[in-house]
């Protein structure tokens, strides 16, 4: 594990008789981005919850940072962490949704401070600073008073992202973060990402937008059926796929 962000260890998740995750493997080092695609169903939205512990794996080990993840060895077994401890382990990993689950009662600055204020007991004066920062770094510091319903889906967006970032991650995670906006709303999300990959985040992104995945990642994954198809360097991914099923998906959406 010496060096890696992430390793997926033959990851298995079943919802009762429907294998959803079937040995996934994976390994992202840090600084890394990492775009996941595939068609629905393919398990990599699931994947991603399973990391941060929002779905228990059903089989495999998944590790974070030399940390396995929602569990600890003792005695040769696994034993679950305890909520506080998990909490306190998903407070290191941002994760940005589908749906920009922003609290609607509260404002721009309100959403990005609640968590580092309530999980990390910042001090308030503190969290603001530091959301401010952040809220002006996507773009949005003339809508600290602003509530969500006020805001573009791509805004809102942009709030989701400045407020995975106040808790201060080692890994983000990325579940198709462009699929619920308008068309010309996706380039302002997908312009506030490729900054971070420039400032050296680790990202993990499940994405439809192939041009993100070509231009940004340092490697694209293929998922279908629960498991990890192919992967390899985006260029050479996008241009010359190896795997027929890799072939046949790109064919029908390049």
């Amino acid at each position: 594990m010496s060096g890696l962000m992430l390793r997926a260890d033959k990851v298995c998740k079943s919802f009762g008789r429907l294998d959803v995750l079937c040995g996934v493997d994976l390994e992202v080092a840090p600084r890394e981005v990492v775009c996941i695609i595939g068609p629905s169903g393919s398990g990599k939205s699931t994947f991603l919850r399973c990391i941060n512990h929002l779905e228990k794996v059903s089989a495999g080990e998944l590790w974070v940072d030399g940390e396995l993840v929602g569990y600890r060895q003792a005695g040769g077994k696994l034993q679950e962490l305890r909520d506080n401890e998990i909490c306190r382990k998903r407070s290191e990993i941002g994760m940005v949704f589908q749906r920009f689950n922003l609290f609607p009662h509260m404002t721009v600055l309100q959403n990005v401070i609640e968590a580092p204020v309530r999980v990390k007991r910042q001090e308030r004066g503190a969290a603001v600073d530091r959301a401010r920062t952040l809220i002006d770094r996507v773009g949005l510091s003339d809508k600290l008073d602003w509530y969500p319903n006020q805001l573009s889906g791509g805004q809102q967006q942009r709030v989701a992202i400045a407020r995975a970032l106040a808790m201060e991650p080692k890994l983000m995670l990325f579940d198709e973060p462009t699929s619920a906006l308008d068309p010309e709303l996706v380039g302002e999300v997908l312009e506030v990402m490729r900054r971070l990959a420039d400032d050296g985040m680790t990202m993990i992104v499940v994405t439809h937008e192939m041009g993100f995945a070509r231009e940004v990642a340092n490697r694209a994954v293929f998922m279908d059926g629960g498991v990890v198809v192919e992967e390899g360097e985006p260029r050479a991914f996008f241009a010359s796929p190896q795997h027929p099923r890799t072939q046949q998906f790109l064919s029908k959406i390049l």
